[in-house]
């Protein structure tokens, strides 16, 4: 993000009650993530410690510190979720997007190659009821099974 496009943001937030995390949640709509430079930015201009932005942006699962694909699948892996089979979901999802099962900075997080899908989970949804559920840029699909995957993706763009 250029360092006026992030001015425009700043100016919209004058006061201190909510500023960081609102100018964070705009720079994460805009750029799908919040690019490192940019963070070093909004520390400077706000005259915030690095490392105080860094654990916000950690804390929050909102935000994200890679890039997020166009479409963001969220696998609730909360235990109603996990003993009705979110781990099969979850492999069948892998599958079909052809990504592997591996994680960095013990966040289960993948993005395909061609940046259309990023995968996520998330420990509950409060939705228990309905497990297993996962979300898809926010659309809540509850009493998945792995039959059901093929059809969810195609909503979104994933073709066969």
């Amino acid at each position: 993000m250029d360092e006026k496009t992030l001015d425009k943001i700043i100016e919209k937030y004058p006061y201190q009650a909510g500023r960081t995390l609102g100018i964070l949640r705009e720079i994460q709509i805009s750029e799908k993530h919040i690019p490192m430079d940019t963070l070093k930015l909004v520390s400077e201009k706000l005259d915030t410690p690095l490392s105080d932005l860094f654990s916000i942006v950690t804390f929050y699962s909102f935000f994200s510190l890679k890039p997020v694909g166009e479409h963001l699948i969220t696998v609730c892996m909360g235990t109603p979720c996990h003993v009705k089979g979110a781990e099969k979901i979850l492999q069948t999802i892998q599958e079909h997007l052809g990504i592997s099962g591996e994680t960095e900075d013990g966040k289960f997080f993948q993005t395909t190659s061609d940046n259309k899908f990023t995968v996520e989970i998330a420990r509950c949804f409060g939705a228990c009821s309905m497990a297993p559920v996962l979300h898809v840029d926010g659309d809540l699909y509850g009493y998945v099974t792995a039959d059901r995957i093929p059809k969810i993706l195609e909503i979104y763009g994933w073709k066969r």
